[in-house]
């Protein structure tokens, strides 16, 4: 039986920043806000140690000042350790390339970490795919079926991703053939989870290498379908991949559906992040919120509809915001009109000012922005 212990926890902090640039401009993926409270990194760390895995290296690549402001130690989810515990893994690995171009080279790169680790199995994740799995699950699924590579897959509209694989599968779950898949057709695409033993990622990523292989998903899994027994496990629950600002829009906006949010946030597996310490949300005598997920330090005094508010959002007197996005410690001033919006950190919309998007393409503000 595989022990939690036995696991090695690699993730991509900075995997598919591309498509959400208006948000990873100045951040990675992985420190991303998400459903007010967390970051998308959140996500794919309590996973892991929800499945008692106590060592996680977190690939970097740019832009990761605020994951390290976020992550610090660790603590907040339990791996602050004296052995094992958080390893923050930076961008310039090799003397050859310098900084990595893609994830064969992350995982190249680091192979002297993962090499140096006592584990005997890895299980891989990028941040960009917000769900709340059973991990346990995933690496019973791994040694009931005697695969060499098992991979977490989604039954739904594939995402605008590059090199996204798309799986057919026979009646035991194995991998039979994999395309790239079209953005938007229906399909079992990868959801870029992937478990092996640790022996088995060092020997293919050096023949890869030696090869001047460039492509993790094509020259590591295309190439290995016939000679390797790769296995897919089918995800049911709530699942949403963030390949653009739609979609990152859509995946928050569905958390105000209570099956969805009651599927993300399990008290069997709890999704844990930074503790901001911060007053209750404080409502006015006339305000009016309705449909919303609000936190703590917010201030109502207007009405709000269908949105989510991160922490220290004040909303005067007369504003009206709707079905909008406001993250943290923005300001919405009196008589001012927010509508099918989505506010980086410490947005000002001036008292008596309106914008507004359209239904399912919603208006950016940048952090700091006074409009």
């Amino acid at each position: 039986m595989i022990r939690s212990n036995d696991i090695l926890g690699m993730i991509h902090s900075n995997a598919y920043d591309a498509c959400l640039s208006e948000l990873t401009n100045m951040r990675t993926m992985g420190s991303v806000p998400f459903g007010g409270r967390y970051r998308l990194i959140d996500f794919t760390l309590s996973n892991m140690v929800n499945a008692g895995i106590g060592k996680v290296g977190v690939l970097t690549k740019s832009n990761y000042q605020s994951l390290m402001d976020h992550l610090g130690t660790g603590r907040a989810w339990d791996l602050a350790r004296k052995h094992g515990g958080m390893y923050l893994l930076p961008p310039f690995v090799t003397g050859e390339n310098g900084n990595f171009g893609n994830r064969l080279d992350a995982i190249k790169g680091n192979l002297h970490f993962i090499a140096r680790s006592d584990e005997e199995y890895v299980l891989m994740s990028d941040c960009n795919v917000v769900m709340n799995f059973s991990v346990s699950e995933f690496v019973a699924f791994h040694e009931k079926t005697g695969a060499d590579i098992s991979i977490l897959v989604k039954r739904g509209k594939v995402p605008a991703m590059a090199n996204m694989l798309v799986f057919e599968t026979d009646g035991s779950s194995r991998v039979t053939s994999a395309v790239f898949g079209e953005a938007g057709e229906e399909g079992t695409f990868s959801t870029n989870i992937y478990f092996m033993k640790k022996a088995l990622l060092e020997r293919l990523v050096n023949e890869a290498a030696a090869l001047k292989k460039k492509n993790f998903e094509e020259d590591i899994i295309l190439a290995n379908i016939n000679s390797l027994k790769i296995f897919a496990m089918e995800h049911k629950g709530f699942a949403y991949a963030i390949d653009s600002l739609a979609a990152y829009y859509e995946a928050n906006m569905a958390l105000l559906e209570a099956p969805n949010a009651h599927d993300l946030f399990t008290s069997k597996r709890p999704i844990y992040t930074k503790v901001r310490d911060d007053m209750p949300a404080l409502y006015g005598i006339e305000s009016n919120v309705e449909n919303c997920l609000i936190s703590d330090g917010c201030v109502i005094k207007g009405r709000v509809e269908n949105c989510i508010l991160a922490r220290g959002v004040t909303v005067e007197k007369g504003a009206v915001v709707r079905n909008s996005i406001i993250m943290q410690d923005s300001f919405i001033g009196a008589g001012a009109h927010a509508e099918n919006v989505i506010f980086d950190k410490s947005v000002v919309l001036k008292p008596g000012k309106t914008l507004c998007g359209a239904e399912g393409f919603p208006v950016f503000v940048g952090k700091g922005i006074v409009i």
